[in-house]
């Protein structure tokens, strides 16, 4: 079994944002994470919130106590700091659930 999460962004700059992809993937696979799908999205045609969206991914980890400190981690927290509050505008945690690997 393993965790994930179903993300949506409101990416407002869309270059820092790939640098903070950058940054923080070596972090993320430390924590045995990584990405099973990502998609720029045009157009939305429902949503349960009203923040905007226009990029969708799936955020994975070997337990949901690996996401928790994966998130908490200070050079994490420092890659976030750096580079995502400034380029995404909105966060939207559609959903989270255990897979079968």
């Amino acid at each position: 079994m393993a965790y994930e999460m179903l993300v949506g962004l409101k990416i407002k700059n869309s270059h820092m944002y790939q640098q903070y992809r950058e940054a923080m993937q070596p972090i993320l696979q430390q924590f045995g994470g990584g990405f099973r799908y990502d998609f720029w999205v045009s157009e939305t045609l429902k949503s349960a919130t009203p923040s905007p969206i226009d990029r969708v991914f799936t955020i994975y980890f070997k337990d949901k106590i690996s996401m928790e400190k994966f998130f908490s981690d200070s050079e994490y927290l420092k890659a976030k700091k750096d580079f995502f509050e400034s380029s995404v505008e909105a966060t939207t945690i559609i959903a989270q659930y255990e897979i079968s690997t």
